[in-house]
């Protein structure tokens, strides 16, 4: 049963992103909600923090805190997640994905709904053209963010 996408928490995990843009790091914003309530949100920390698993999925699942489960948890997220968020995702079985855009980076959408995960892909133009402006800035720290 798809759920409704709450406008206020997708644009939490976006004003995440823009933060993060104008400290100087990758502009990917996430939040994790549950029964409306924001539980958290952060935004990619690689490059100011030094710490090359600190995207933006798991800066907010840390931040977020243990959680006994992830049933009926919302991530937000403004691109689409990659192979170790993917799998963030799956091992702690958080049942929805609502994600910005996924042009600039495709991410592991497939494996995502292949699981059983319910993805919404909104294909915000924000969100593409934040990413476009990073990369052209900054394809140095894009290519090392996705590993190339």
């Amino acid at each position: 049963m798809e759920r409704p996408v709450n406008d206020d928490h997708f644009e939490a995990a976006l004003e995440a992103a823009r933060s993060s843009y104008r400290g100087g790091g990758l502009p990917i914003g996430s939040v994790l909600a549950r029964d409306g309530q924001i539980l958290a949100a952060a935004h990619n920390q690689r490059v100011q923090s030094g710490d090359p698993t600190a995207h933006a999925e798991i800066a907010c699942l840390r931040q977020a805190g243990r959680q006994s489960n992830y049933s009926g948890t919302i991530l937000y997220t403004t691109l689409a997640p990659c192979a170790m968020c993917t799998g963030a995702i799956l091992q702690f079985k958080i049942p929805t994905v609502v994600v910005g855009e996924a042009n600039t980076f495709e991410g592991d959408l497939a494996r995502l709904r292949q699981s059983g995960v319910e993805v919404t892909v909104l294909e915000n133009r924000e969100c593409m053209e934040l990413m476009g402006r990073f990369i052209d800035e900054q394809p140095h720290l894009w290519a090392e963010d996705i590993g190339e």
